[in-house]
């Protein structure tokens, strides 16, 4: 490097300076928040929403969801904001330049003094790996938690259609009973009414009925509440109705095809690669740690010219003396929380083998229950039936036929009630081993 042309040169060089460093500079633009947003007033405004469809099966509900909900919308931005972090902590430290005038006022001297200096930071050069692979490790490690984000939803998504559809189902048989119950009510008021019954005697039936009709009442409102959250899902506003299949495939879940998909699921579950890529970055923040403790040094290229025109030039070192502080605080900092992560991703891969085996047990119970009550139930079935044949002949009263009626539907909803916790955990199941479910991760992220 030389320093020893004219001022005009100086300025030359100087003006290429500026404009290399200004040239690729970012500019800022304004983008005020809007004053007023509002979600989707209707099916045929969400993104892949089809027209001829009359009713709306899991899997659509589930490609609807991906596309619409508010909350995955903005996780394009996030990562974004992640790449963009991964690349600002991997690019390479800028260099130093100096410089300074002296004019002379007074002396012997016939010509302006002055100096020049470049040098570059070499511990920074040092850890530069270790940074870049640690700002790679934890931008993929967010873009599985967004991931992760995604399967949450889905999975929430996936019970709530299993809600409502058995929900419509429950709530069928239910209005069922209340007519049942409704019908013998009337027909007890006008007895009573006409001195036929004494209330007392039948006031358990009119609480009967009153029940029935409070149990209605409370599915109407769940399933209203369910319905509202699901449009939420889908970014609907909440009085749109989203029409839903009207049944669900049975369940039938495989638990040994389950506990086999459980064996690599470190390797497939995002948020397990995420706690592992999170691990991996803090591996390699300590070893930058561990590369920092040596003194910081930078090396350059010194020149100067005093006032006499005798002009010096060489190279400069400068570093600093590790008396006191050699990086031994963040090296134990970064090893805590290295241990901090491996600690928390050993609990959470064995409270994932734990929930896959609660899961898998409360259903096998579920399975239990359903095969005890078919039989129960047909027979319920077939006995309320007969009632209704013998209470149209004349050899039943209309009470003991609404018992009858009333007992075979409350059958029929315990059946229903097994029916959907076994579609809730197999949901639950699919979510923890990951079958069915979605990737936008490459592969060498999702199997570190």
């Amino acid at each position: 490097m030389r320093f020893a042309g004219p001022p005009s040169r100086m300025r030359i060089a100087a003006a290429l300076v500026l404009s290399a460093c200004v040239t690729g500079c970012a500019t800022y633009r304004a983008k005020p928040l809007p004053e007023q947003a509002s979600s989707a007033a209707s099916l045929s405004q969400l993104q892949g929403y089809d027209p001829a469809a009359l009713s709306l099966d899991l899997a659509a509900i589930e490609r609807l969801v991906l596309l619409n909900n508010p909350d995955l919308k903005t996780q394009h931005a996030r990562h974004q904001a992640a790449q963009a972090q991964r690349r600002q902590d991997g690019v390479l430290p800028n260099p130093s330049m100096g410089g300074s005038v002296g004019y002379l006022i007074s002396g012997p001297g016939d010509a302006t003094a002055w100096t020049a200096s470049i040098s570059q930071d070499i511990a920074s050069l040092i850890t530069l790996r270790p940074r870049r692979e640690a700002a790679k490790a934890n931008a993929d490690g967010l873009d599985a938690s967004l991931l992760w984000e995604q399967w949450q939803t889905l999975g929430k998504a996936r019970l709530l259609v299993i809600d409502l559809v058995e929900g419509e189902r429950q709530i069928a048989l239910q209005r069922q009973a209340m007519e049942a119950q409704a019908r013998r009510e009337s027909h007890i008021v006008n007895a009573v009414q006409a001195g036929n019954m004494e209330r007392v005697a039948v006031a358990s039936d009119l609480a009967a009925a009153a029940d029935a009709r409070a149990a209605l009442n409370d599915l109407q409102r769940r399933q209203l509440d369910q319905r509202q959250q699901l449009n939420a899902l889908l970014g609907l506003k909440p009085d749109v109705a989203v029409p839903l299949a009207s049944s669900l495939p049975a369940a039938d879940l495989d638990a040994a095809a389950i506990r086999a998909q459980f064996d690599s699921v470190s390797r497939r579950r995002p948020d397990l690669v995420a706690l592992q890529l999170g691990y991996r970055a803090q591996e390699a923040q300590l070893r930058a740690a561990v590369l920092a403790q040596f003194p910081p040094l930078a090396l350059g290229y010194d020149a100067s010219q005093d006032n006499s025109r005798v002009r010096n030039g060489g190279p400069a070192v400068n570093f600093t003396l590790p008396i006191f502080d050699h990086n031994q605080h963040n090296v134990v900092i970064a090893r805590a929380t290295r241990e901090q992560l491996h600690q928390e991703y050993t609990v959470r891969l064995a409270t994932a083998q734990d929930e896959v085996d609660a899961l898998l047990a409360q259903y096998a119970q579920l399975d239990a229950q359903r095969q005890a009550l078919a039989a129960a139930t047909d027979d319920a079935v077939r006995a309320a039936s007969q009632a209704d044949q013998a209470a149209r002949a004349g050899l039943i009263d209309l009470r003991n036929a609404t018992d009858l009626r009333v007992a075979a539907i409350n059958r029929q909803l315990a059946a229903l009630v097994v029916e959907q916790g076994m579609l809730e955990q197999q949901a639950a199941l699919e979510l923890l081993v990951g079958r069915g479910m979605p990737t936008s991760l490459e592969q060498d992220v999702m199997a570190p």
